[in-house]
């Protein structure tokens, strides 16, 4: 996972091996590694990943200390373009001028409070802030940039920091993280915002999520949460990918020992909890966020225009800075350590390591992935990001947001990569809300959706799913109202007969059980939409009147014994089971065994197991023949036509077809099955369900 100490220079990347298509660029992978022994060196000469660098949230901020043999807390800030710095906030009645504070040679000011004379003002709770006087322009009062939880007025709408020591800190019931996923199985990771994860029109809390939400991850076979919107962000709006304050809670949805409580839980569950880390961006805000903390627009972002993300209104971290990689480094150790997150995704990673942030490009060459297209200081900094994860835990997971295709994203930096464990498979949802808008299913075209789903890196893991938060944004709609709109609001009932959601059911099925098998080393879902959650999501805003209704889930419609929902919600929970009981999400072995486009018919081979698919919109096929790979017998394990999925039940539960000694489509052997329309079969051989 990391660079060896002493690599010769001159050494083949291992990378070239993996993917012969980077052999005319060599050269500039060779630059690329030279360059990250050049940062990783000077981190190295300044302590390691795991000194000084990754430790900023135990020196900045407000921390526990001594001075002069005095017990009490210091706070310290990084602001080298400011004139002068003075803490406020309730402990000195808001004064302006009472606590000023010291500077260092490299722009860190300083201030200790004594608790003999302090204590009993600076209390846990206490509000907070510091006068920033720059040295050009107003002075402001501004939000500690290590600041551990911030607060909003609800009368003036304004943000304040709060000084966060618990006099008891959270007492963890696990200590460590259980050991998810279990050997062979794959990742299985539901995505979730806790804000939207209750039916009521509000804002949902941490210990509801952990009260509700929770039981239902876990009774569904996931074995993974990742969660989105932790980090503070003044702008509910923004899905919580505008963070103000990094090392911050949202308080929107509880205290940090919530958040732990909710962790600790999660691990009880036997479930990891993965977070949804941004560091591609920050927002703009100034009464809120970093920008112009000093006074000057390079502090912590790029000065000028290459500071500013022209599409998402944001500014960009400089990456070359040792106080930016500190800050950012200290970040994940604190999310990591702090609160025992068992991984992180890594948010817009594609904008980070190209200088146009991959906005309006194809990524169609290899010279998309060097110079002069990329950040390569972005990428050095992503790479020391992924080596100190895993020197902090060795079993934490790192996903990248990645469209680009950048290769050797997944894997280990030693090898030329940058360090991941995982990146997303994010060409597949985009690839299903094309086909579903533009053609009938009839007319997809079957050899190019299975060329769709297996067209990724050799040799990196990837996260395969249907649909995540992006597809179910404002302007667009999950998949199952995709593929049934309005028939959903009055024709979802058992008894209810549409043929739109007759179809819309049946394609749902499909599509999750094809992309869970083929897209990836590892599975996700969004919260919802394992039960075909209707419409879209959509956070209060001034263009929707403020209105939660869209940010909310309905998880009365999985619960009703009347409506389809349950049937779906039943059929997810069975494919994810497959994993558990025949691991295939980290199976290698996929072998293609036929696509029949006039039959509409797809079978093939992960690790054991054969799926079968009939995308036939009325064709049902009695005696069917299919190759399979093993002259035995095998038994229908899954059915997505079964009644308790909402299907006819056209088929009999659990029955076996014998193999018969017939050649076809290669195969020395076949089977003869019943394989209606719009339906699939997942078929085990009999001799791996006697061995499970």
């Amino acid at each position: 996972r990391t660079m060896r100490r002493g690599q010769n220079e001159d050494e083949t990347p291992a990378l070239l091996k993996l993917d012969p298509w980077l052999e005319p660029y060599a050269g500039q992978l060779k630059t690329r590694m030279a360059y990250y022994r050049k940062v990783r060196a000077k981190v190295d000469a300044a302590g390691g990943l795991l000194g000084p660098i990754s430790q900023g949230h135990h020196y900045f901020g407000f921390t526990r200390g001594e001075s002069q043999g005095r017990p009490g807390v210091w706070y310290r800030e990084w602001a080298p373009g400011a004139r002068s710095l003075r803490l406020t906030g309730d402990f000195n009645d808001w004064n302006r001028d009472s606590h000023p504070m010291a500077r260092d040679e490299f722009g860190v000011w300083h201030l200790f409070l004594p608790d003999d004379i302090w204590a009993k003002r600076l209390t846990h709770g206490s509000l907070v802030k510091v006068r920033v006087v720059p040295e050009k322009g107003e002075p402001l009062d501004r939000i500690p940039a290590y600041i551990r939880r911030v607060v909003q007025d609800p009368k003036t709408v304004n943000w304040t920091g709060q000084f966060w020591m618990p006099p008891r800190p959270y007492r963890w019931k696990h200590p460590t993280a259980p050991a998810v996923p279990p050997p062979g199985e794959g990742l299985r990771i539901y995505e979730a915002h806790p804000g939207m994860a209750q039916e009521a029109e509000r804002v949902g809390t941490f210990d509801e999520f952990r009260e509700n939400t929770l039981p239902r991850i876990a009774k569904l076979g996931y074995n993974a949460i990742q969660l989105m919107a932790v980090m503070e962000h003044p702008y509910y709006a923004s899905f919580g990918y505008h963070v103000s304050n990094f090392y911050a809670v949202s308080s929107r949805f509880g205290t940090p020992e919530d958040l732990k409580r909710l962790i600790d839980a999660a691990h009880g569950a036997g479930l990891l909890v993965l977070l949804d880390l941004v560091h591609s961006h920050a927002v703009k805000n100034v009464y809120e966020g970093l920008n112009r903390f000093d006074g000057t627009d390079y502090q912590y972002f790029h000065a000028g225009p290459r500071g500013e993300h022209p599409a998402w209104d944001s500014l960009l971290f400089d990456y070359s800075k040792f106080e930016v990689q500190r800050f950012l480094l200290s970040n994940v150790r604190y999310w990591l350590e702090e609160f025992r997150f068992d991984g992180l995704r890594f948010d817009g990673v594609t904008s980070m390591m190209y200088l146009d942030h991959g906005l309006n490009r194809t990524f169609s060459r290899y010279d998309d992935y060097f110079p002069p297209h990329t950040d390569e200081d972005a990428i050095a900094y992503l790479k020391l990001a992924n080596e100190l994860a895993h020197a902090v835990n060795p079993r934490a997971v790192t996903i990248a947001e990645d469209v680009s295709g950048m290769t050797g994203l997944a894997r280990p930096t030693a090898e030329g990569g940058v360090g991941f464990d995982y990146r997303l498979a994010m060409g597949v949802p985009d690839y299903w809300i094309k086909i579903i808008k533009e053609q009938r299913d009839e007319d997809w075209d079957l050899e190019a959706l299975v060329r769709r789903l297996l067209d990724r890196r050799y040799g990196e893991r990837h996260v395969g799913y249907a649909e995540s938060h992006d597809q179910s944004l404002v302007g667009d709609k999950t998949l199952a109202f995709l593929l049934m709109d309005k028939e959903m609001y009055w024709n979802m009932g058992v008894g209810t007969q549409s043929l739109v959601v007759d179809r819309g059911v049946a394609l749902h099925k499909l599509i999750r059980l094809i992309t869970f098998s083929l897209a990836g080393e590892a599975y996700l879902t969004f919260i919802g939409n394992e039960f075909g959650h209707p419409e879209w999501v959509d956070f209060p805003r001034e263009g929707n009147h403020y209105s939660y209704r869209h940010a909310r889930r309905q998880w009365s419609l999985a619960e009703d014994p009347n409506l389809r929902y349950r049937f779906l919600n039943a059929f997810d929970r069975a494919m994810i089971d497959l994993d558990r009981r025949f691991p295939v999400l980290t199976d290698p072995f996929i072998e293609r065994l036929m696509v029949d486009q006039v039959r509409r018919l797809v079978v093939y081979r992960r690790g054991p197991l054969v799926y079968a698919f009939n995308f036939h919109p009325t064709a049902s096929y009695d005696s069917l023949r299919i190759p399979v790979p093993d002259p035995e017998d095998y038994r229908l394990v899954l059915d997505t036509d079964a009644t308790a999925f909402g299907g006819h039940g056209r088929s009999a539960d659990a029955v076996t077809y014998p193999w018969q000694s017939v050649p076809f489509e290669g195969r020395n052997q076949s089977l003869q099955v019943y394989l209606p329309n719009r339906s699939a079969q997942v078929l085990a051989p009999l001799s791996q369900i006697a061995r499970g």
